[in-house]
């Protein structure tokens, strides 16, 4: 249908069934493993074809039979650039396809940025690095036991090779251990750190490990936190990595991928009770992080008070925080504080304050503090949002690491590591 066949031909037959012989012989979807709960299944008598929730089908069979039809004279609409026909054909697939589209695009031109995986043994992080070394957006480096590694890789059916798709950090024996533990001894001798806990730390604690390689040069970037709480991988990387010039306070921004429109929140993670001055800060990183991706931010700072209606002290603070971020950056396009519909419904905000300085929907929400944030979060990724979130994305270290959660999907990291290439290109074109 797409190239507009005038009939099907013997070719085109042959490529489709082509195409599902080569799926089924491929590594198992993170998907299917889910729904079926066999994450070992592989080609042979008990799976002889993919199977039917297997999200890859329609981004295999239907180029394959396209290109067919056009080369057998039949096609009345031909493909000129099948790259973009896949790419369009992902959105189907993948619910963030086509938020993340230019940022693949940008990480695929990125000339080979290394990214290191804290958690390189997990089922998840394995799947999604066989996925980025498909995709050629970075060069993967996995903290984790070689041994280990080797027989998750076997047992999940998966493709990649040590040393050649991707690297190995021991955490056991790595000829950098010396330097790296005396490094993280000279930061944080004066916070209680003595020589042998920095010892102990750098073989145990892989968040930690991942962080040194990117101090050193050994890794462009790092993401973490597929288990552990976020708070302690934070600490890891506030130690080694710190705060980027000028800022004085890390947060997280989660965007969500809803029914007609992508919405950013933050702080989801990191600060119990921002004050004013911090939620101005966090709102300006925020922004910065968008606009940097090519999203116009439009900004509504959120609170159960809708334009002066309370003045308990969270309205109050959101208020001040405007004031702030109005004088700190007088271009951006940004409103409060306002009911969370008031933001996202320009019409019903239009009939409400008709001199607010938003217009349109917003697509940047800023809440009060990490309750509120977290919650609201939590409900749309899984009323609205079918579990399709981008983040979180730390805002505020000297260098790009992120930390994710507990409840990250395949696709997720996969995302996140585009988006660490990406973040990691910028910032070797400041520092040049």
């Amino acid at each position: 249908l797409d190239v507009g066949a005038t009939t099907i031909t013997r070719e085109m037959e042959v490529a489709a069934v082509h195409a599902v012989a080569d799926l089924a012989r491929a590594e198992m979807s993170d998907v299917v493993a889910t729904a079926y709960g066999a994450p070992s299944m592989a080609f042979g008598p008990e799976y002889l074809i993919p199977r039917p929730f297997d999200p890859r089908l329609i981004v295999r069979i239907a180029p394959a039979v396209a290109k067919a039809a056009m080369d057998s004279g039949v096609a009345t609409r031909p493909i000129a650039d099948f790259d973009a026909y896949r790419a369009q054909l992902e959105q189907f697939v993948y619910h963030s396809g086509h938020f993340m589209r230019p940022i693949f695009t940008a990480a695929r031109r990125a000339s080979g940025r290394r990214v290191v995986y804290a958690e390189g043994e997990d089922e998840r992080v394995l799947r999604a690095v066989q996925a980025v070394a498909d995709e050629r957006l970075a060069r993967p480096i996995l903290v984790g036991r070689p041994a280990v590694i080797e027989r998750r890789l076997e047992r999940f059916g998966l493709r990649m090779k040590p040393g050649v798709d991707f690297e190995i950090v021991n955490p056991e024996w790595d000829e950098r251990y010396r330097s790296y533990w005396q490094e993280y001894h000279r930061l944080t001798d004066r916070r209680g750190i003595t020589e042998e806990y920095a010892r102990i730390e750098m073989r145990r604690r892989l968040t930690l490990i991942g962080a040194m390689m990117v101090r050193m040069g050994d890794a462009d970037g790092m993401i973490c936190g597929t288990f552990g709480a976020f708070p302690l991988h934070l600490s890891y990387v506030d130690q080694v990595i710190g705060r980027r010039q000028g800022a004085s306070v890390y947060a997280a921004m989660n965007t969500l991928v809803l029914p007609n429109r992508q919405v950013t929140l933050v702080d989801t993670h990191v600060n119990t009770d921002p004050d004013a001055n911090q939620i101005a800060e966090i709102t300006l990183m925020a922004a910065e992080e968008l606009r940097r991706f090519g999203i116009p931010p439009k900004v509504a700072l959120l609170s159960h008070s809708n334009f002066g209606t309370s003045n308990e002290p969270d309205a109050v603070k959101m208020r001040k925080a405007l004031a702030m971020i109005r004088e700190r950056a007088p271009d951006l396009e940004v409103d409060g504080e306002m009911h969370g519909d008031v933001a996202l419904d320009s019409d019903l905000r239009r009939h409400i304050m008709p001199r607010s300085t938003l217009t349109g929907d917003a697509n940047l929400l800023v809440l009060p503090g990490i309750d509120a944030a977290n919650i609201a979060y939590n409900l749309l990724k899984a009323a609205a949002g079918h579990n399709v979130a981008i983040g979180p994305v730390l805002l505020g270290p000297a260098r790009p690491v992120h930390i994710l959660t507990a409840s990250a999907t395949v696709r997720r990291i996969v995302n996140m590591t585009a988006w660490t290439v990406v973040d990691a290109g910028a910032e070797r074109q400041r520092d040049s």
